[in-house]
């Protein structure tokens, strides 16, 4: 019996930031047939209203060092202001969606990121089994579209931010039993580029071999490699199929698509 179709969705702050291209993206994520699932990252925000406040926000090799104090404003943008206001426009469309952070129906568990060499403060990592696949089924089964934000929590209280690429990833290996599922990465850019300067250099395939060699020449480097990392591994635990585009060219051939072999 072949497993129905179900589509995961990570779009990064940079899309979040743009109201024209976000309106665009989720009128074409609207158009998609079949059950679907929205993970969003942060976006501009948080770190303007840290500034605001007399913040510095501070990033390390691109992930958010969060201490209390920005905890606070990262939840209340990202389980917030940009979680809400994306449900609203799913509504909007005809999408019937269900904004959720981490903690709402104990959806996304993980625990506190370990200190090593740097102290991330409340930042979470994922575990296997963090994700409540149970509850993710009853609400594609309804026809509800969950819409999940990069706060989790780890069943003590605390909350914890956490890698959106990672959350999508950790979503779609834990529906993978149950749905023949694709993993969009939705951004700015046309897909992987072999020369970042040109957005018309989209590398159209990358197999575990190719990506391997890309690393090794350079041409894979900085924020890609945690989100084909994540990709990859989501691909041997048996997602079917990983995409990575602009999040303008949804369901278009515009796009690097990853397999295994």
């Amino acid at each position: 019996m072949n497993k129905p179709k179900m589509t995961v969705y990570k779009i990064g702050g940079g899309i979040i930031d743009e109201a024209v291209q976000l309106t665009k993206f989720l009128e074409l994520l609207a158009q998609v047939a079949g059950p679907k699932i929205l993970v969003h990252g942060g976006g501009k925000g948080a770190s303007t209203m840290m500034r605001e406040l007399g913040m510095a926000p501070q990033l390390i090799n691109g992930r958010r060092v969060t201490d209390a104090a920005a905890l606070d404003i990262v939840t209340m943008f990202y389980a917030g202001k940009t979680n809400k206001q994306l449900v609203a426009e799913l509504q909007k469309l005809g999408i019937n969606a269900l904004g959720l952070s981490g903690a709402d129906g104990n959806v996304i568990q993980g625990i506190k990121r370990p200190v090593k060499e740097i102290d991330y403060g409340f930042v979470g990592d994922l575990i296997p089994n963090s994700v409540n696949k149970q509850l993710l089924k009853s609400l594609l089964t309804a026809k509800i579209s969950p819409v999940l934000c990069p706060i989790i929590h780890d069943g003590h209280g605390q909350l914890l931010n956490t890698n959106a690429d990672t959350i999508a990833a950790a979503v779609a290996v834990a529906l993978a039993n149950d749905y023949e599922v694709t993993l969009h990465y939705c951004f700015e850019k046309n897909g992987v580029l072999r020369d970042v300067a040109d957005d018309n250099s989209v590398i159209p395939e990358i197999n575990f071999v190719t990506y391997a060699g890309l690393k090794q020449q350079g041409i894979i480097t900085d924020g890609m490699l945690p989100k084909l990392e994540n990709a990859f591994s989501a691909l041997e635990q048996g997602v079917r199929q990983v995409i990575i585009g602009h999040a303008l060219y949804v369901g278009t051939g515009v796009h690097t698509v990853l397999c295994l072999n």
